[in-house]
């Protein structure tokens, strides 16, 4: 029904977007990038209800006068009609932008794939799903980075960790889209080591972490840090870089590992590390300050076993399986090329529905 919208919410709203755009047109602002950053992240997210706000403000002034027109000509009451529609409508939508979301929607992520059971068919499954999700992105417009990675012998990832970023601030980012990913995914094929042409079964496991904007958001301790230093490698084992650049750091209290090898300075390596422990302490934290929350963001398995799966492929059958929501469709050789849209919408509207359930 139209009028739903609490017009303080919108009050407050629409000071919070007017001292933005202020602050955007100062040139001040730009001299501290984190902070100018942050601002237009924030005034990014609020751009589509101050545009549905507007359309609506406009629709109810077109019905009011619609209705005066009315009253002296029934013609116009197809309009009337209408416009009663459409102020509903957008009067939903801007219920639906105001509701609480999730604080990480408009955030980059650290997206985690380790090899699971399986050797080597697990360490090629692997590197077939980190594949999925850097084809996804560069669909998607964002920008994709190698962070760390180690291959096994037949050139698959025994663990890969990935940077993935929008290019500009979005209301829904990189983490509202790939936020359900995490968990234990389970392949069905023939390996490439198999001679007999038998189908296996075998995991890989799926992390993903929102990506602070700044390392300072997570307080860490150096004292609680070891960080070894070694020399970079790439497939089968070959060096790809003759000094010892690539940096291990052990986070002694949580025994959370995190390496980065893709920088071409061990200092450059040591930063993109420390964001990612900054990512994956941020998680570790939210996690258990709120477990209900955590819930909500769909729990990620932290042991790669098969049987504690989320996803199945099937390559015999071309099927993909999401087995939290029942989702099946036969296009798994799309979706392997990072064609993920259909999939990724039927996660977000059974999130949906279930929040609005709770509610």
């Amino acid at each position: 029904m139209a009028g739903q919208t609490k017009p303080s919410a919108i009050d407050d709203i629409l000071a919070e977007y007017a001292g933005l755009e202020q602050q955007l047109s100062d040139p001040a602002l730009h001299n501290d990038p984190s902070i100018a950053r942050r601002v237009g992240k924030r005034f990014a997210e609020l751009a589509p209800v101050m545009a549905t706000y507007t359309k609506l403000k406009a629709a109810r002034d077109d019905l009011e006068a619609a209705r005066e027109l009315a009253a002296d000509d029934s013609a116009f009451a197809d309009e009337v009609t209408s416009l009663e529609e459409q102020v509903a409508q957008l009067d939903r939508t801007l219920t639906d932008l105001l509701a609480p979301r999730d604080p990480h929607d408009g955030d980059d992520v650290v997206l985690e794939v380790k090899s699971g059971e399986g050797g080597e068919e697990s360490a090629l499954f692997a590197a077939d799903l980190a594949r999925m999700y850097t084809r996804n992105a560069e669909n998607s417009g964002w920008r994709v980075e190698v962070l760390g990675a180690t291959y096994s012998d037949l050139g698959g990832y025994k663990d890969v960790t990935l940077s993935i970023k929008s290019k500009t601030d979005v209301r829904d980012g990189v983490w509202s889209r790939l936020k359900f990913e995490g968990g234990v995914h389970r392949v069905q094929r023939v390996p490439v080591t198999e001679s007999q042409g038998r189908v296996h079964t075998s995991a890989a496991g799926v992390f993903v972490y929102p990506e602070p904007d700044e390392v300072e958001a997570v307080q860490i301790d150096e004292g609680d840090l070891r960080i070894d230093v070694y020399r970079s490698s790439g497939k089968g084992g070959q060096g790809v870089n003759t000094t010892d650049s690539a940096v291990r750091i052990t986070h002694l209290p949580t025994g959370i590992v995190v390496t980065c090898q893709n920088e071409r300075s061990q200092l450059q390596n040591k930063a993109r590390a420390m964001q990612v422990l900054a990512a994956r302490l941020q998680a570790a934290a939210e996690e258990a300050a709120d477990a209900e929350a955590s819930a909500d963001r769909a729990s990620q398995v932290r042991t790669v076993d098969r049987s504690e799966r989320i996803r199945t492929y099937n390559y015999p059958e071309n099927r993909i399986t999401d087995h939290r929501i029942g989702y099946k469709a036969h296009n798994l050789d799309a979706v392997l090329d990072g064609d993920m849209d259909a999939l990724l919408d039927a996660l977000s509207a059974a999130d949906r529905q279930a929040r609005l359930a709770a509610e």
